[in-house]
């Protein structure tokens, strides 16, 4: 793995710790003149509508004040309502009283999920047991050589494997059929749980649960801890005997919302006891809509962080999108813009094991992020035409059937090939796994300072890539 920064390491690697203090004090200043309350005077009375505006969301504000009182009296929105505390019935309450719908509870950020009248998002704002109101955005996936090129060969040879500790993987759900997540000794799965966020599940022509219809979510979970059982070792994941939680929250398509996130955060730092799990992996995202201190996913990957649970995210895909001239800087994607989690942005291992060629992937996203401009990512690791285990029959595998890869143990097409920092992220979190397994010690900071110190950060000063299909030529 591969580090964009030089970092110490600390036990306690807070906030503060990925700013220097000249961007502290612009951040306060942004953050002082963008918010109406924050700028006024301890002894200036503010009005009801100002503390209201200071809790909607930046695009709530703007659908209220465009629609208007009249306008929106038949207009609907989905809606994340965090409180200052766990809601109690009279704050669910109150919001229903305003023609609110309850979807469901989400206490890991002390909030609800509701439909809500446009016209009374401003009265709702101004309760004072609301601390902020969001939408309930929409989010997506972020869609060989990869264990050499990290290392993990000298764990495997230390006999670092995994065993005994559980990774949580939120995403589209894992196809355990596929041999490769087997045990050890063949008798059942290492995929220890399944929950599904989607309400979209579907089951097969014999009457069983289809876990994975789109195939992300299994990829990912083969490059974080397939054994290669039908490869014959050859597309080993990187932590190849650990156990997983497979939380689904992303359907047929790839799409999925905040909600189903942070309840499927919810539910594997509810599990983690259970199963002793230390790593959650993220491979999904979108764009970033508002501080961090106030969007509720952000909140969600703290909440775990706090539960001491290793919190490993997707970068974001956008490192070619270009606004301005900005040339993919500032594209960041949220959670992944939250300084406690660890961000993945991709590399490309040039086909080989050695670091000395590597190349950053020019689709991967970078910082430094939106509104907080933290410094991110916070590592790089292989996401470039990663082979993995396939789902068969799912949407990106019949989408893309050039993708597959004949596997060695029967010679049919096991495996598959993506490429994003949806895939360089669970090289990240096996490599936690690893880590942790020698260390079981290690909280959350410690081991992404570790992770962070240790990695390799030489890169050349600039290189060129060339898209294959468009021919159009990006310079990072």
């Amino acid at each position: 793995m591969q580090t964009t920064q030089k970092k110490s390491e600390t036990s306690n690697v807070r906030r503060a710790s990925f700013w220097g203090s000249a961007l502290i004090a612009v951040c306060a200043m942004v953050i002082a003149m963008a918010n109406p309350v924050l700028a006024q005077t301890p002894n200036k009375k503010l009005s009801l509508d100002a503390i209201a505006s200071a809790k909607l969301s930046p695009e709530l504000a703007e659908i209220s004040a465009r629609l208007g009182a009249t306008n929106s009296a038949s207009r609907t929105v989905r809606v994340i309502v965090q409180f200052k505390q766990v809601a109690a019935n009279s704050h669910l309450a109150r919001v229903q009283n305003l023609g609110g719908v309850l979807h469901g509870r989400l206490d890991l950020v002390k909030a609800g999920v509701f439909t809500v009248p446009v016209s009374a998002l401003r009265e709702m704002a101004g309760a004072a047991e609301v601390a902020f109101i969001s939408p309930d955005h929409k989010l997506k996936a972020a869609d060989d050589l990869t264990n050499a090129a990290v290392g993990a060969d000298t764990a495997y040879q230390s006999g670092y494997d995994g065993t005994g500790f559980t990774v949580a993987v939120i995403d589209s759900g894992i196809n355990d059929t596929n041999a490769d997540f087997s045990t050890v000794n063949g008798s059942g799965s290492r995929v220890l749980y399944h929950q599904d966020f989607t309400g979209t599940s579907i089951k097969d022509a014999n009457g069983n649960t289809v876990y994975d219809t789109y195939g992300h979510g299994t990829h990912v979970a083969g490059i974080l801890g397939g054994n290669g059982k039908l490869s014959n070792g050859q597309y080993r994941g990187v932590a190849p005997n650990v156990n997983l939680v497979d939380l689904r929250v992303l359907d047929q398509n790839g799409g999925g919302s905040d909600s189903n996130v942070i309840a499927g955060i919810q539910r594997a730092v509810a599990l983690k006891s259970t199963y002793n799990i230390r790593v959650i992996n993220l491979s999904v995202g979108r764009p970033i809509w508002d501080y961090y201190a106030n969007d509720p996913l952000c909140q969600a990957v703290e909440a775990a962080w706090r539960a001491g649970i290793v919190v490993v995210v997707a970068a974001g895909n956008y490192g070619r999108l270009s606004v301005n001239g900005s040339n993919g800087y500032g594209t960041i994607t949220s959670p992944g813009n939250d300084p406690y989690v660890i961000s993945v942005g991709a590399m490309k291992s040039m086909g080989t094991a050695a670091r000395t060629d590597d190349l950053i992937a020019s689709y991967s996203s970078k910082g430094p992020t939106s509104y907080d401009h933290v410094v991110k990512p916070d590592i790089l690791a292989p996401g470039n035409l990663v082979k993995s285990v396939i789902d068969h029959g799912s949407t990106l595998d019949v989408a893309y059937p050039a993708n597959r890869v004949i596997g060695t143990y029967n010679n049919l097409p096991d495996y598959f090939i993506l490429s994003g920092t949806s895939m360089a992220t669970p090289v990240v979190s096996g490599a936690a796994v690893l880590l942790l397994q020698k260390n079981a010690s290690l909280t959350p900071d410690q081991l992404k300072a570790r992770m962070m110190k240790a990695a390799y950060k030489t890169f050349p000063t600039s290189s060129v890539a060339v898209d294959p299909v468009t021919g159009q030529t990006y310079t990072s």
